[in-house]
């Protein structure tokens, strides 16, 4: 019998195993995927018009990880020193408008309000306190909204106040009479736009301010040298050379599947670990609401992404979807429960800035995410094809083929995604910390079972910071350990 037994291999599960391996438990991961990885996999991208041949790749999920150079876990656990290759883009997103102009965010704050103009020193009083800080900033949003995060106390309250004063600025339409151009307005909307929820809002606003601080601090937005699942590789190596182990194809539906163990550690959505709980505790987890939902996009294109805007391409992250009024209209329907008519895209073109993503014959892989109604069965091509015809003319003579998989569908990729929602339930200032609810430790959700995952404080991203809080509670709680281990790699 196992120490501990994880079930799901994502990021946040990957990180809790690593961990108590390190400190002298017996780890064993459960996944009921063929692969190892969660919703950090790149995988082969094949099609009726794509031979295995050609050698694409496809990040099944996640693709470009913001969170990872700063999170406090991935920065001990050094990915660089493990062979994993960050590229860094020169402009860490951008934002496309109907007239060939295009808002860009810089990873050099100074060039970005250069080209900002009349609005470019009100992004640096608003950013810049948050980009001379990103070490802290990612302290205080990764934290467990419990304890106050370790590190210079008056660093993290300098951090912690310009992080309060963005939020409370971007939170309403109050903000908008900050800007005066559009390019500055639809920047902040689209990484607002990354919760998939009503906009404007606090939540939303708190997001645009900790990833706006992560676009232009050292590490940017940043890319992974063929494709993100490096990370679950370099994971999974430190797990097993500390005695971990992890076993595909067993998915976890009901307690029959899980194996016996003095802990379990569950990185799944809420929703979906309630069912593995008798009640009280079923009830308690199936409580959090579930998220918006995405439709993912697997292009094959020919060539690059033709942006109005040249500039653009120089962009990791590309949010498709108009002026701040258009993409508030988009996420509302999409809260409404219907499906906007010009929704909002996230696009990603890695061959941009990796020759190694490019196929034999030159075919290179596009992702995108659609947000759309949680569940949605519909395919979204159409109207993402227009979106993206809209602001790159003649990307349609450029697809060769495209691999849809509906928000309905996500969850047969992976189970911790029911209906698309690939946030682990939703986005609210109450909900991240009421995560997964009001509970003074959120992580122990029955006696000896513990909720590492998104839906657990702090929130979606590649950071495996809910991971290392479960761990660290485990350790402490069940097994007595108060320290945690180095997760430095072997020298």
């Amino acid at each position: 019998m196992s120490d501990v037994v994880v079930v799901g291999s994502g990021p946040n599960g990957l990180a809790a195993a690593v961990t108590l391996a390190r400190a002298g438990l017996s780890v064993t991961v459960l996944e009921g995927q063929s692969t190892v990885g969660g919703g950090v996999r790149t995988l082969p991208l094949v099609s009726d018009r794509v031979a295995e041949a050609e050698g694409l790749l496809r990040d099944v999920c996640a693709a470009v990880p913001a969170a990872a150079p700063t999170s406090p876990f991935f920065a001990e656990f050094d990915l660089a020193a493990r062979g994993v290759e960050l590229i860094v883009p020169e402009i860490s997103y951008a934002q496309p408008l109907d007239d060939g102009r295009a808002g860009l965010a810089y990873r050099d704050l100074a060039r970005t309000a250069e080209r900002l103009g009349v609005d470019g020193q009100r992004w640096r009083r608003l950013l810049g306190p948050l980009a001379a800080h990103p070490h802290e900033v990612a302290a205080i949003a990764l934290s467990d909204k419990r304890s106050v995060p370790a590190g210079n106390p008056l660093q993290l309250a300098r951090a912690g106040a310009a992080f309060g004063a963005s939020t409370a600025l971007m939170g309403g339409s109050w903000g908008d009479g900050y800007w005066r151009t559009e390019e500055a307005r639809s920047l902040i909307a689209g990484v607002s736009a990354h919760t998939i929820s009503a906009l404007p809002s606090l939540a939303a606003a708190g997001t645009a301010s900790y990833l706006g601080a992560l676009a232009h601090g050292p590490s940017g937005w940043p890319l992974v040298r063929g494709g993100i699942g490096a990370i679950t590789r370099a994971l999974v190596a430190d797990l097993e050379a500390h005695g971990g182990q992890v076993i595909t194809d067993h998915p976890v539906r009901t307690p029959s599947d899980l194996p016996p163990a003095r802990v379990h550690l569950l990185n799944t959505h809420a929703r979906v670990a309630a069912d593995l709980l008798a009640e009280p505790y079923r009830s308690r987890l199936s409580a959090l609401p579930l998220g918006g939902g995405v439709c993912k996009l697997d292009y094959v294109l020919s060539g690059p992404v033709p942006w109005a805007d040249p500039e653009v391409r120089r962009a990791g992250t590309v949010h498709v979807g108009g002026t701040v009024a258009q993409m508030r209209a988009a996420e509302n329907e999409v809260v409404a429960g219907r499906h906007a008519d010009r929704p909002m895209v996230l696009v990603s073109d890695p061959a941009q800035f990796d020759d190694s993503r490019l196929g034999a014959s030159g075919l290179r892989p596009v992702w995108a995410y659609a947000h759309v109604p949680n569940g949605s069965t519909r395919d979204v091509r159409p109207a993402v094809d227009a979106q993206l015809e809209r602001f790159a003319p003649g990307f349609r003579d450029l697809v060769v083929d495209c691999v849809v998989t509906p928000a309905s569908a996500m969850s047969e990729h992976n189970a911790a995604y029911p209906g698309g929602d690939i946030a682990g339930g939703l986005i609210s200032m109450w909900r991240m910390v009421a995560r997964p609810g009001p509970a003074i430790d959120p992580y122990a959700v029955a006696p000896g079972v513990y909720l590492c995952s998104q839906s657990a404080p702090p929130g979606p991203g590649v950071h495996g910071m809910a991971g290392l809080h479960a761990a660290r509670r485990v350790l402490r709680q069940e097994f007595g350990i108060r320290t945690l281990p180095s997760l430095a790699p072997r020298t």
